[in-house]
């Protein structure tokens, strides 16, 4: 089996980007070091770059220069192959390809665009490019708005024609499907009878993939962005031109429309940005000003007075002019455009048999771990066994893009807390579609009685009355600690507008410790570029003892192995072996035989310095015989300031990726967020709290089965007792 894959279409406007993400995304979860590479380009006019190879090597970080991912340009393949000399064109893509496989172990490739006159031509030279490197084929095929039998045709004489030039064919995609038709044309395909072995799937249409963004139409158009710049990421679903009077243009607003009118239209202008605050009324999603033209002042000044303002953008060009230019462009998923890459994934994995794909593709499997492979590893584990997630902080906008990102992919459900018509206001500001989402108000929750009763008889004996309970109850990060608590969602994550403090205070109180001898504690998953450590403890506990060292590398060990990481413990102090004294070397000396005495089971070195437990060459020369220096999996500081210090010492001076912290040591899972939080961070915490939530119920179910046990023992020893 070949390292490479070919993705090539039937035609142009097949969706093979979209469709490269997913696989792209499907290699990354299993190989370590997988590449992109495209035969011929046509690079963009303004960048003169290809959008696809900028969209794939952002998204998946790719090493590989720009330079090695392609073989040729459009331009210079039709210049040699008007000379006669097609030979020469494949030659250098085979010369460029090899250069690239030297860096990687896997190497997806992206055929041509079919932008030459003759399709049939572009056919033949994909054809020659994939016999001659080597690689296997994934079909995909255009069924946008055609019948089926034509849809049916032209994939199966394509695959014919494929199979008699001897190429290897895994599978065919039937893209941009009718919803309703999807079983319908596989079966077709399947009777033609060329998909015996193959796999064959169909992905629906998905509209807002092929709708251009206000970004990409502000770069066509050359326009200027009078306001609205931090939404130019909304999708123009459809365009009106506004040249009649209000009565007529308001019903012809539907969600996502672009308005399009002359900029001394103040009517139209001021309706528009009226209608973006009425509650009955579909949201546009920008304004294009034409004729060079603009408003006045005072018209300017009671436009920026309303809430909500979307993008107004302005061009110099006429009406006319303006609409017959937006009817040509052609959107790409750019690599900044983080909602429709979601779109174009959860796409991907819903439809998608991902692990038969896999198999059928990958030849061999790495032992390396990626950030993006243990990420992948994270949303998949999480998407297994849905659980459900409180957000307390509803209304910030870095969590309601990571809940559209969260409900689009599947990976969990999602409960936000906070003013219902704020939050609800904010998502349509931010055009946000989340359709499934639930929003409580505490203060008017049918469970407001039952949370604050249940807060004041577990802190009664610290002189809380119920008025206190009811208003601390209110506080979002209390109600969703209690919402945890009563099982009502699975785990919470908040942070990103709240001080540490104020998200684990109500979990200390409410949730509380397993055992009152464990100490909560956190770990940062470190994602380095060949593999995943776990730090502990660099959030909470300040200076532990002994006891409560041990305990903490205890638990981080379990942490890590809930999430694939072989524990393998380094219990860190700046002295190797027997050769240190001190204070601070004896604690973590005593830590580590308790480690031993409680846990033999476990992997565990200590006292030990940081080199000698991930660096092989000095862990030979300090502990030559040691099972875990030099492969240290989990690393254990001492105290919080060595800990959180070294964290971001080696974030900050090696790339590494950090994840967390991830609190561990609670009865239910509850999880911080860093205040300068991205959404991809928000995505992964809460991803990780599901994962806490299924390693919980399986840990409750085990002590259960265990008391049950227990309570057989003790039982059967009383009736034996009785009958002596």
């Amino acid at each position: 089996m070949s390292n490479g894959l070919y993705i090539t279409a039937t035609e142009t406007g097949s969706g093979k980007s979209a469709v490269a993400l997913g696989v792209m995304e499907m290699l990354c979860r299993k190989l370590d070091s997988v590449g992109f590479f495209r035969p011929i380009i046509n690079p963009d006019s303004k960048k003169n770059q290809d959008p696809d190879i900028l969209l794939i090597s952002n998204q998946f970080n790719l090493k590989l220069p720009y330079e090695k991912m392609y073989g040729i340009t459009q331009a210079e393949a039709e210049h040699l192959m008007a000379l006669g000399k097609k030979g020469e064109v494949i030659e250098r893509i085979i010369e460029k390809y090899n250069d690239a496989q030297r860096h990687c172990n896997f190497i997806l490739c992206e055929g041509t665009d079919f932008v030459s006159s003759t399709a049939g031509v572009e056919f033949d030279i994909n054809a020659s490019i994939i016999k001659n490197l080597s690689c296997q084929v994934l079909l995909i095929a255009n069924a946008f708005q055609k019948p089926l039998e034509d849809v049916s045709s032209l994939i199966s004489l394509t695959l014919e024609s494929l199979m008699e030039k001897g190429c290897e064919i895994v599978g065919t995609i039937i893209n941009r499907v009718t919803s309703s038709t999807e079983d319908e044309i596989i079966n077709r395909i399947k009777a033609a009878g060329l998909v015996r072995k193959q796999l064959i799937y169909a992905i629906p249409d998905e509209a807002v993939l092929a709708k251009p963004t206000l970004s990409e139409i502000a770069r066509t158009l050359n326009a200027d962005i009078l306001c609205g710049r931090k939404q130019m990421y909304r999708h123009a679903r459809s365009f009106t031109v506004a040249a009649m009077q209000l009565r007529n243009l308001l019903p012809r607003i539907i969600h996502g429309t672009l308005i399009i009118t002359p900029g001394d239209r103040a009517d139209i202008i001021v309706a528009c940005m009226a209608a973006l605050s009425s509650t009955s009324m579909e949201k546009i999603s920008g304004i294009i000003l034409t004729g060079g033209l603009k408003p006045e002042k005072p018209i300017w000044d009671l436009i920026q007075g309303f809430s909500g303002m979307v993008p107004v953008l302005s061009v110099d060009i006429d009406t006319f002019q303006t609409t017959v230019q937006l009817e040509k462009i052609q959107a790409n998923i750019s690599p900044s455009d983080e909602r429709k890459i979601t779109r174009a994934l959860a796409l991907f994995e819903h439809h998608i048999d991902i692990e038969k794909l896999g198999e059928k593709v990958i030849s061999t499997k790495s032992t390396i771990v990626t950030p993006k492979m243990f990420e992948f590893k994270i949303i998949q584990r999480a998407r297994a066994h849905k659980k459900r997630i409180v957000l307390p902080e509803g209304s910030e906008d870095r969590i309601l893009l990571a809940a559209e990102t969260l409900l689009r992919r599947e990976i969990v459900d999602i409960t936000l807390l906070g003013n219902k018509k704020k939050i609800q206001q904010k998502i349509a500001k931010l055009g946000l579609r989340m359709g499934k989402v639930e929003i409580i108000e505490p203060f008017h929750s049918s469970d407001l009685d039952l949370y604050t009763n249940t807060y004041f008889e577990l802190r009664k004996h610290k002189g809380i009355t119920k008025e206190n309970a009811r208003d601390l109850i209110c506080d979002v990060n209390f109600f969703g600690t209690m919402m945890v608590h009563h099982g009502h969602v699975d785990g919470m994550v908040s942070g990103a507008v709240h001080s540490t403090a104020a998200t684990i205070k109500p979990a200390f109180e409410i949730i509380k410790a397993i055992q009152k001898s464990t100490p909560v504690s956190s770990v940062i998953f470190m994602c380095l570029w060949d593999r995943v450590l776990a730090y502990g403890d660099c959030a909470i506990n300040p200076d532990p003892d002994a006891g409560e060292l041990a305990e903490i590398a205890i638990t981080s060990a379990e942490t890590a192995q809930m999430f694939g990481i072989e524990p393998r413990i380094a219990m860190l102090s700046y002295s190797t072996g027997s050769s240190g004294k001190g204070e601070d070397v004896e604690k973590v000396r005593d830590a580590t035989a308790l480690v031993k005495k409680k846990r033999p089971d476990l992997l565990v070195e200590g006292p030990i310095q940081y080199d000698a437990a991930i660096e092989p060459n000095v862990a030979r020369t300090k502990l030559p015989d040691s099972q875990v220096a030099g492969k240290a999996t989990v690393f254990i500081f001492p105290d919080l300031n060595t800990g959180n210090n070294t964290y971001k010492a080696v974030q900050r001076s090696s790339g590494a990726v950090a994840i967390g912290p991830v609190l561990q040591g609670l009865n239910k899972p509850v999880n911080d967020l860093s205040r300068g939080c991205l959404v991809t961070d928000i995505v992964n915490t809460v991803a990780i709290t599901a994962i806490q939530a299924q390693g919980s119920e399986i840990s409750n179910t085990h002590t259960n089965k265990h008391q049950q046990t227990l309570k057989l023992v003790k039982v059967r020893e009383m009736l034996y007792a009785s009958n002596s």
